[in-house]
């Protein structure tokens, strides 16, 4: 028996709590492809959160997903610390030069304060303007960078590393600082009308840190900081792998966990299976090269390995679809979901 139609929002819930919805949700994690759809430059769409928002509601409705993502980019927040934004006519915008140049300026950084950063400021507005459109039918997603991750924006990979294993007491002394902005970044974009905060933290990826030295430094500072969220939160390790680390990340209290392409995706549901919601794990690289019957079959085999019994939500594996995917591609994603991924799955 085919399970009664439910919104956006009852879908996402109902897989959260390890049941199986009347589909598979799917996000599709849509930022530049808004200015695709108004016809702007991605600098000029970010520009104003009137696009952003307009954006969002375009590609919903195109591609009937079920969230609204409310992602700017990751150099946003730089921007708060008082760094630069380096614009791409057709990629995400990136960090400009780091801020942080010599670790001792880390003793005399200060905290920045929200309400003061104008960046900041735009995706508020854009959050509480796509609040009103979604009422409580669609998710709302917002983001921060995990204090963690933060720093390679701040002062440049290599830099950061030094810092972790040399020199321990300023590396807690700039976790520190970020813990209080992502809190507080975290805890603005709820009080938008953000449902959930989307936790990004590629550098306690196994790809990128050994586990044994995540427990020590990234699990910490996760555990300190999701705690004081006021909302569910998601981690997402940005296309990391995270098989070795998942009983970590149930501890840290998320709820959700964007998953790598290039793990297993049934053996991640087993591992997760009624304790974390698995998100993943399209390749979004792969997927600029797809046809429309590749991303069909990408879809059914997610489906397959992972969708039994809820607890799954299909996305791509990074946490931002690229702006070389075709439209096509994302129509053909989203018509296998609608065709493939309704509840009782086939062999279910």
């Amino acid at each position: 028996m085919t399970a009664a139609r439910m919104t956006s929002l009852e879908r996402v819930l109902t897989t959260l709590d390890h049941r199986e919805p009347d589909r598979v949700p799917f996000f599709l994690l849509l930022t530049t492809h808004g200015a695709k759809e108004l016809g702007l430059s991605i600098e000029d769409y970010f520009s104003r959160p009137e696009h952003v928002v307009e954006g969002q509601l375009r590609l919903r409705e195109k591609y009937r997903h079920d969230c609204y993502y409310m992602f700017f980019y990751a150099a946003l927040e730089l921007t708060a610390w008082g760094g630069e934004v380096i614009f791409y006519a057709d990629g995400p915008p990136n960090a400009g030069p780091p801020i942080i140049h010599d670790p001792a300026a880390i003793k005399h950084l200060q905290v920045p304060d929200i309400a003061a950063a104008a960046g900041l400021q735009k995706a508020l507005q854009a959050i509480a303007a796509i609040k009103q459109q979604a009422a409580d039918e669609v998710p709302v997603l917002g983001v921060v960078m995990s204090p963690f991750s933060l720093p390679v924006m701040q002062m440049g990979f290599a830099a950061y590393l030094n810092l972790i294993y040399e020199q321990p007491e300023l590396f807690w002394k700039l976790m520190a600082l970020n813990q209080e902005f992502c809190v507080a970044w975290a805890n603005a974009q709820l009080a938008a009308g953000a449902t959930a905060i989307v936790y990004f933290d590629p550098v306690s990826s196994p790809t990128i840190i050994t586990p044994a030295d995540y427990r020590t430094t990234g699990y910490q500072v996760a555990c300190r900081t999701l705690s004081r969220i006021n909302g569910p939160t998601a981690t997402h390790l940005a296309s990391g792998t995270s098989l070795p680390i998942i009983d970590d990340l149930v501890a840290t209290g998320s709820q959700a966990v964007g998953v790598s392409g290039l793990e297993s995706l049934a053996e991640i549901k087993d591992a997760c299976r009624n304790r974390l919601t698995v998100i993943g794990n399209l390749n979004g690289i792969e997927m600029a090269r797809w046809s429309p019957a590749e991303a069909q079959y990408q879809v059914q085999q997610a489906i397959s390995a992972a969708a039994k019994g809820g607890g799954f939500i299909l996305a791509d594996n990074h946490g931002e679809i690229p702006w070389q995917v075709s439209e096509d591609v994302l129509l053909a994603i989203r018509d296998a979901v609608e065709r493939h991924g309704h509840y009782p799955l086939p062999n279910g």
